[in-house]
């Protein structure tokens, strides 16, 4: 008995279902038909497939948590950032921590929601890129994840000392800021965009650093990891299994995700109550395909609410 996946069409016009079978062999089999008969590559893929894999974190043994599953659902982003992994750029440097390119920007996203309210729950993030022997040029990842569901709020990053751009958000967090505009020359924030961010935006937000990266799932982890203070896309170029993950990381931290428009929108009404944070049950209305489950707002990733609250306040200014 095998479990389905996909279905893949070969070099000779052949439909296959891809699936992992019981056995190692039998699924080295399926996978050789795809590979046009290559079985030594078929044996390496199929013995990664069914390794016993055991991930250890002692924070992980203290949580007591009862989640009914009826209750959860989950966006999987298999591989994000995907044009970085076919160039395989392995070479980039980075700037206070941040890869504008490369395989580094590649993360595999794994978010899990309430079905009901369509908050995130729980996420995972792999980066599988991160440092690269050059002796053997096998390459090292990491792995993030949260949980914050009820009264409970932990995550992998409260028991790692990041590094020392990490420590300089912390820094921020303990500095508390009115809702008054930064003035120029005033560096403490930062934001993480694409380049193809607006140029109002870019403009507005000038006086702050600025950074630019590819990734929707890498550049949320800048802002998880304190590399940045908000991740900020006020484009509908993103959709729920980019986004669920970080976010329910983002939350067990005391941070979120909100959609940009509605957020701009309820700034310059007024109304400051109730943030609008994304949600992962529910369609958009009237999109087809794909589109159905977009961020059509776009998105502002935070993991301090203050840091939101002054970057929101400089773009309110902006006639976008």
């Amino acid at each position: 008995m095998c479990e389905s996946h996909s279905v893949t069409v070969t070099s000779r016009g052949e439909k296959i279902k891809v699936e992992v079978c019981e056995t190692e062999r039998d699924t080295a089999e399926l996978l050789s038909k795809v590979l046009d008969g290559n079985m030594t590559a078929a044996e390496i893929l199929a013995k990664i497939v069914h390794l016993d894999v055991s991930v250890k974190d002692p924070a992980l043994e203290k949580v007591k948590a009862d989640i009914p599953q009826d209750t959860m659902a989950v966006w999987v982003d298999p591989i994000d950032s995907t044009f970085q992994y076919i160039k395989g750029y392995a070479d980039e440097k980075p700037k206070d921590g941040i890869y504008s390119k490369g395989l580094q920007c590649v993360t595999i996203l794994i978010g899990v929601y309430n079905r009901s309210s369509g908050l995130p729950i729980m996420g995972v993030i792999n980066q599988p890129f991160i440092t690269r022997d050059p002796v053997s040029l096998r390459w090292r990842g990491q792995c993030f994840w949260g949980l914050s569901y009820k009264d409970i709020n932990i995550c992998s990053l409260q028991n790692q000392d990041v590094n020392a751009t990490a420590q300089r958000a912390d820094d921020q967090c303990k500095d508390p800021r009115q809702d008054e505009d930064l003035q120029p020359g005033d560096n403490n924030l930062s934001v993480v965009m694409s380049t193809s961010e607006n140029e109002s935006i870019k403009m507005a937000l000038s006086m702050l650093q600025l950074y630019y990266a590819a990734g929707a799932g890498y550049k949320s982890l800048c802002a998880v990891q304190g590399f940045v203070s908000v991740y900020l896309l006020s484009e509908d170029t993103t959709f729920k299994w980019d986004c669920c993950a970080p976010h329910a990381i983002l939350r067990s931290l005391g941070g979120g995700m909100v959609d940009f428009r509605e957020c701009l929108k309820r700034r310059k009404g007024g109304n400051l109550d109730e943030l609008p944070e994304l949600i992962y049950n529910t369609p958009v209305n009237g999109a087809t395909g794909v589109d159905k489950w977009a961020n059509k707002g776009g998105l502002v990733a935070y993991r301090s609410p203050k840091h939101l609250d002054t970057i929101m306040n400089i773009i309110s200014k902006v006639n976008l």
